[in-house]
């Protein structure tokens, strides 16, 4: 007697396969809405917005922790890590290739990456 294979064959972890994912996509969100939000109303509550206004606002401190780096770097971690689990999940649906999933997943990490290091580097040079 064969046994058929219909499908793909795909290895689920245990119970909660997807839950980490989804408690990080909802939480990262979460953080992101926070922030966006801070933005929006430094906008619209600040008279001048020029250069040095939002500069104040990324340089923001409390005694002398970096209180608006540390801030801006979570929102943008949050939107790379969020990014990173809804791209992932695209290309582990729709990619049906191995090869070619492993290829996406690489670029995408890699381009994550390279943004958060630029990220760092133009806001830690305040």
């Amino acid at each position: 007697m064969t046994k058929e294979r219909i499908g793909r064959k795909r290895l689920v972890v245990g119970a909660h396969y997807g839950t980490r994912d989804f408690i990080v996509q909802r939480s990262t969100a979460v953080i992101m809405a926070v922030y966006t939000l801070a933005l929006v109303l430094y906008a619209v509550f600040v008279a001048n917005l020029d250069f040095e206004t939002w500069r104040a606002f990324f340089a923001f401190t409390i005694g002398t922790l970096p209180v608006g780096q540390m801030l801006a770097t979570l929102a943008f971690l949050s939107l790379a890590w969020h990014a990173w689990v809804g791209v992932r999940d695209i290309w582990m649906d729709y990619a049906h290739s191995d090869g070619l999933r492993l290829f996406l997943e690489v670029l995408t990490a890699l381009w994550l990456v390279a943004a958060v290091v630029f990220f760092a580097k133009i806001l830690w040079s305040l």
